[in-house]
């Protein structure tokens, strides 16, 4: 048994993934054992990594080509997974060498810990750094946020496979992709993500009933380019991670008992919000979010900042919120997130990039 299992998931990725591999070959930690699972390419992609194979005996190969989405395959890595953790990453980023040090250190530390993930650089096809993974960070901070944006970035996270198992509704699998393992809402009402956006589904629920947390530390690169999901799908990943919400949502109200709330005024997808039907004052709303997020997740100052800034996103009107901000920002600073979020909204209508606007129906571009 290793004590990182690393899932690479790879569908005609052979442009990057040799230095996908080799970052994980070079790591300074060296118990781990790399599952390469291949999602039927056609590119070359498998023989090279059965190069990598052949030379090292840690690197695996599998291929399941009838695997439904991405969720389909990770739950197959999971199934061949047998390790202390499982350690996420794309075919297209680049581990930093000391990553699994890093994390095997913070898991170490904490015997409670379920998830660690971390921040790092965004890089483009050419490797140049475009921008920076921004995540809350500590306990707490990923709690605080979970209802209104992906609180883990995915090619970032390790995972504790024990942890993981004992998680879950009774005589259940534990924790899979794509699947609610919670198990608050009704059976017949129970929401299922085999793509788009099913990190967001796992860490979301994960973050609601398990201790994690991201490191104040960049331990990745992560790729962005043409091809990317959130690229070419933007608008139905969008929708789906909005789904989401209100789906941790409605498990949180069940699990606490306390009263539900949309949380779609206060998410920041994608750095950006959602425009509903030109109401620009969200007071109300903001505390309805208020009173859940102060029953469910401990006094802290993570806490204190989340409730802080989704009070600043809760007034639309550009004047109230870019006040509230320059207020906010003197306090607290102002993560990247953060910016981009309150920068999409005062600057929309001046760049290409259209609206999002929410409906009965849907969200419309």
């Amino acid at each position: 048994m290793a004590t990182f299992d690393v899932l690479l998931p790879v569908k005609n990725g052979i442009a990057f993934l040799a230095e996908a591999i080799d970052s994980i070959v070079h790591q300074t930690f060296k118990d781990w054992r790399l599952i390469v699972l291949d999602h039927g390419s056609t590119d070359g992609s498998v023989a090279l990594a059965k190069t990598y194979a052949e030379r090292d005996a840690r690197v695996i190969v599998r291929s399941f080509p009838e695997a439904q989405g991405l969720s389909g395959l990770l739950n197959c890595g999971l199934d061949l997974c047998d390790c202390k953790y499982v350690l996420r990453q794309d075919a297209d980023d680049v581990s930093l060498p000391d990553r699994m040090e890093v994390l095997a250190r913070t898991f170490e530390a904490d015997s409670a810990l379920v998830v660690a993930g971390s921040l790092g650089d965004v890089i483009d096809a050419g490797g140049r750094t475009i921008g920076k993974i921004d995540m809350p960070t500590g306990r707490h901070g990923v709690a605080a946020g979970a209802l209104f944006r992906t609180p883990i970035c995915h090619p970032a996270a390790a995972l504790r496979l024990d942890g993981m198992r004992r998680l879950g509704r009774a005589g259940g699998p534990g924790v899979r992709y794509g699947e609610d393992f919670i198990g608050a809402v009704p059976a017949g009402r129970r929401m299922q993500v085999p793509g788009l956006a099913e990190d967001y589904f796992l860490f979301g629920q994960l973050a609601l009933v398990a201790p994690c947390m991201n490191i104040d530390r960049g331990l990745i690169k992560y790729r962005w380019h043409g091809a990317n999901v959130g690229a070419t799908k933007h608008l139905a990943q969008m929708q789906v991670a909005l789904n989401i919400s209100r789906y941790l949502a409605e498990s949180v109200s069940i699990l606490h008992g306390v009263a539900q709330f949309d949380p779609a005024p206060f998410c920041n997808h994608g750095e950006r919000l959602f425009e509903i039907e030109g109401q620009t004052d969200f007071s109300a709303e903001y505390a309805a979010l208020r009173q859940v997020l102060l029953k469910i997740v401990p006094a802290s100052e993570e806490l204190e900042r989340e409730l802080a800034f989704r009070k600043v996103i809760s007034a639309r009107a550009k004047a109230t919120m870019a006040a509230r901000s320059c207020s906010y920002a003197m306090r607290h600073g102002v993560r990247p997130a953060e910016s981009n979020t309150i920068s999409s909204w005062m600057l929309h209508g001046l760049k290409k990039q259209p609206i999002l606007m929410l409906k009965p129906s849907g969200l419309f571009p």
